[in-house]
């Protein structure tokens, strides 16, 4: 027993050290107003504003819209690349795996590069001023999270026994069938697990929001950016902060238990 203590100390008190410690500040920090003690106060006038609502709303329509498209695009593209032939279907599925190891501003910028106002299209057609809009924003998220869909799907598409698609077909059934009643009913831990990573990662997105610099969306990380640096408001910050982390790891455990029974 005590060795398994003396192996279980070093991980725990770096958690400590470089998470818990800083976590405890931020709480701390919220319940101390500028005029001084310790009070709930900042946490009255932060659910008191309107901009705390309706960043609170525009984060939560945003996550949730971001991640049902990710789950419909994510499904389709993976039914092509597992269930219809063709070349370079394998390079794709592993390209997916480092595409999931690139920053978002990356993928934001790249939609600037094409959408924005000195873009390629831009050049082509026009104006486009719909990147600087939360359709932009929602654009972007999609772009970025549906391979985070694509790759449980994927692994459970993997795991699917063909003889079960070979009899549905033998018996007559059509592509669209086979895949609402064979494929689909095999995938749903996936899609829930997919899903609500991404529902966690949307909550939580900053860079994309930054970066596509949309006018009048304001998340609630952008929230705590503007009243940490623009309005020197360190206990409204924390407390924003305080209630994104609170709604994260609850959808985080969400996530670890869909996670767990779909064995992704």
């Amino acid at each position: 027993m005590s060795r398994r203590l003396f192996w279980a100390l070093p991980p725990v008190a770096l958690l400590a050290l470089f998470f818990l410690c800083p976590l405890a500040l931020v709480v701390q920090q919220s319940c101390r107003p500028d005029s001084g003690g310790t009070s709930l106060q900042p946490y009255a006038d932060v659910f008191a504003s309107e901009a705390f609502r309706h960043a609170l709303w525009t984060t939560v329509w945003l996550a949730a819209a971001s991640t049902v498209g990710c789950l419909v695009l994510g499904f389709l593209l993976a039914l092509v690349i597992a269930f219809v032939p063709f070349p370079g279907a394998k390079g794709v599925a592993r390209f997916i795996d480092v595409y999931l190891s690139f920053p978002s501003f990356l993928i934001t910028l790249a939609l600037l590069f094409i959408y924005g106002t000195t873009g390629i299209v831009t050049g082509v057609v026009g104006s486009l001023q719909f990147l600087t809009t939360p359709w932009g924003v929602l654009l972007a998220e999609v772009t970025y999270f549906t391979p985070f869909v694509m790759r449980p799907l994927l692994a459970a598409f993997s795991q699917l026994d063909t003889a079960q698609l070979e009899a549905a077909s033998s018996l007559g059934a059509r592509a669209p069938r086979i895949v609402r009643t064979v494929i689909l009913p095999e995938a749903l831990p996936a899609l829930a697990a997919g899903g609500s990573l991404v529902l966690v990662l949307c909550l939580n997105e900053f860079g994309i929001v930054l970066f596509t610099g949309a006018k009048g969306v304001t998340t609630l990380p952008m929230l705590v950016y503007s009243k940490a640096i623009l309005e020197s408001d360190y206990p409204g910050a924390c407390v924003v902060a305080v209630v994104n982390v609170l709604i994260s790891v609850g959808l985080y455990g969400l996530y670890r238990v869909v996670s767990r029974r779909a064995g992704a």
